[in-house]
């Protein structure tokens, strides 16, 4: 959500939306297809329906890639958290604005109370039906970002004090078009929730594959709604000035009565959603880590010991990530171009094509499942080269 508007600030609102859309529809159709044949094939994990289309040496590179996915992600989401508690360079923290100069500037310090205190708490329970009520209350702050935010967009330009957006891409500079060939790779790590198919279907009450389809459904217009709400109103309010992570340009004056509430409300209620949001993305994180470490083991909630030491390797881990990445445009640009459309497409597409056979796949579902590959590999190939050259135009 917080890259979203500056993928919009690339795009333009109208190819903006529209591609939001288009991944969306995409993305829960490959669902769809995942949860068909890991019931028909009695998967359990996303790695073990792959291996049953692909062999074993594939099932280790899905692993791999969900590893490096969901790790990037949530050093994505403690960098959002240090930036906008404790400040970044051309903006103010909440501590700061709050309390002035103080220990809270230190941003690795932030983050590692954080980390200490909330996270790891949640990240150590065991089943994911324990993060439900936390994953509701995580949805809950998200819409109230998205209210806020459109609510005072849509004030500003009814007064005529919003200038018009672009419409189209901007193709005005080198810079512009390189960022032009990583945006899409970017979006895409807004609807990938593959690796969390298997575990939510597990434990899923009377479940089908009928059932966690429509949990995919409302799921996705949901997000569709929720995704373009904040990319527009993100763009509309800060135009070319939208940052990386939108989140750090709250920190001025909106333009509107109780501006300075709203800043708070906004950035308070978004630190809370991701510290929420965080277990469980975790947990799929530390099943895969243990389910290439330690095959043929005795299922992780079975063995607390293993579970609460694979937790805090990881979390050692993502803290060190954290400290070491620029930004949440770096790190999404090269997740999203690699594991994301692997994850969310390619392996997808693949699994259909190899047991098609089994499962009745109609002529339609093969076209598309050709068509999700062919994208994916292009996208793909495209998102890299854009990120190589991007860096090389940055050293130069």
């Amino acid at each position: 959500m917080m890259a979203l508007p500056a993928t919009m600030k690339v795009l333009g609102v109208v190819l903006g939306i529209v591609l939001i859309i288009l991944i969306g529809i995409l993305s829960e159709i490959s669902v769809e297809l995942l949860i068909r044949y890991s019931v028909l094939v009695k998967a359990s994990t996303y790695g073990e329906v792959v291996q049953h289309a692909m062999g074993k040496t594939a099932r280790i590179m899905s692993e791999i890639c969900i590893i490096v996915n969901n790790g990037g992600v949530l050093v994505v989401y403690l960098i959002i958290m240090g930036d906008v508690m404790s400040g970044s360079v051309h903006h103010m923290g909440v501590f700061d604005q709050l309390m002035g100069n103080g220990v809270w500037d230190q941003r690795k310090l932030v983050i590692l109370v954080v980390m200490v205190v909330f996270l790891a708490p949640l990240c150590s329970l065991d089943k994911i039906d324990s993060l439900s009520m936390t994953s509701a209350a995580s949805v809950a702050l998200a819409v109230v970002f998205v209210v806020v935010t459109f609510s005072v967009a849509f004030i500003k330009l009814v007064e005529g004090r919003i200038e018009a957006p672009r419409l189209g891409p901007d193709l005005s500079s080198k810079t512009a078009i390189l960022d032009l060939l990583v945006v899409i790779p970017i979006m895409t790590n807004a609807f990938v929730c593959h690796f969390n198919v298997q575990p939510i279907y597990n434990e899923l009450a009377g479940r089908s594959p009928q059932k966690m389809n429509r949990v995919g459904r409302i799921t996705l217009i949901l997000c569709v709604l929720v995704y373009i709400s904040t990319a527009m109103s993100g763009f509309l309010l800060f135009g070319k000035d939208t940052e990386s992570d939108v989140l750090t340009n709250f920190d001025e004056d909106l333009g509107v009565r109780y501006s300075a509430a709203l800043d708070y409300i906004v950035r308070v209620g978004y630190i809370l959603h991701l510290i929420l949001v965080f277990p469980v993305i975790h947990f799929s994180l530390r099943q895969t880590v243990d389910a290439l470490l330690f095959e043929g083991s005795p299922p992780l909630s079975e063995s607390r010991k293993r579970s609460l030491g694979l937790t805090a390797v990881l979390l050692v881990l993502i803290y060190i990530g954290s400290t070491m990445i620029p930004n949440i445009w770096t790190a999404f640009k090269f997740t999203g171009a690699t594991t994301a459309l692997t994850l969310g497409f390619m392996f997808p597409a693949i699994i259909v094509l190899r047991l098609g056979h089994q499962g009745g796949l109609s002529h339609g579902e093969w076209i598309l499942s050709w068509f999700m590959l062919i994208l994916s590999v292009v996208v793909s190939v495209i998102g890299v080269i854009g990120n190589v050259y991007s860096i090389q135009s940055k050293s130069e």
